[in-house]
């Protein structure tokens, strides 16, 4: 050692104090995406391919934190096919990280469905603006009141009574008819997870 040089001691809490200021390596980003995300190795790679990338999915996740399989779904999946044709790179995407983010709450949340998402995707992106107001302004919201979806089944019962015998005695491939009957009447916006319980529970007697 030199003798000019005084003994240089690293303390623990320098040492936690860099590793939680550097910035995250892409290999240990990779692996905390499949071990604490439960993401398969193959988005993992995909998500952290480029700094851009990882920090625009790292805020959407933000608004929908136990959902990481839908985020990585729409940004390698819808975003990412919108891009490539649109000849863009992720620095110039037309939606914000949070605007993605909202969207896919409102999946979550049951507000709208993946076709009503898709919509709203495509606003975004062309004109811009607020999820919740695209929602309202082209009546994309779900109805996912127990009652009212009660209340469309019956309606469509009813009407196809020789239907419902049908059914009953064995024809169960007519469970799609009611479906699309009843969303028709609903004009797409019943809730499908909601809908098929009731019309099962229904159509059971």
């Amino acid at each position: 050692p030199d003798p000019d040089l005084l003994p240089l001691e690293i303390s623990p809490e320098w040492i936690e104090q860099m590793r939680t200021t550097l910035p995250e390596l892409p290999q240990t980003k990779q692996a905390r995406y499949v071990n604490e995300l439960g993401l398969s190795a193959y988005d993992a790679s995909i998500l952290t391919a480029s700094r851009e990338m990882a920090d625009f999915f790292e805020t959407v996740l933000a608004a929908v934190p136990n959902d990481a399989k839908v985020c990585a779904n729409w940004i390698m999946g819808e975003l990412n096919a919108q891009l490539n044709r649109d000849g863009l790179d992720m620095t110039q995407c037309p939606i914000s990280a949070q605007q993605l983010g909202n969207m896919l709450a409102r999946i979550v949340d049951g507000t709208i469905s993946n076709s009503g998402a898709k919509e709203v995707f495509r606003s975004m992106w062309a004109e811009g603006g607020e999820v919740d107001a695209i929602i309202e302004a082209k009546g994309l919201k779900q109805v996912s009141d127990a009652g009212a979806i009660e209340k469309i089944v019956d309606e469509i019962m009813a009407a196809n009574a020789d239907k419902v015998t049908e059914y009953r005695s064995g024809k169960d491939k007519l469970f799609g008819f009611f479906v699309g009957q009843a969303m028709k009447a609903s004009k797409g916006q019943a809730n499908p997870a909601q809908l098929n319980e009731v019309l099962k529970q229904k159509l059971a007697g």
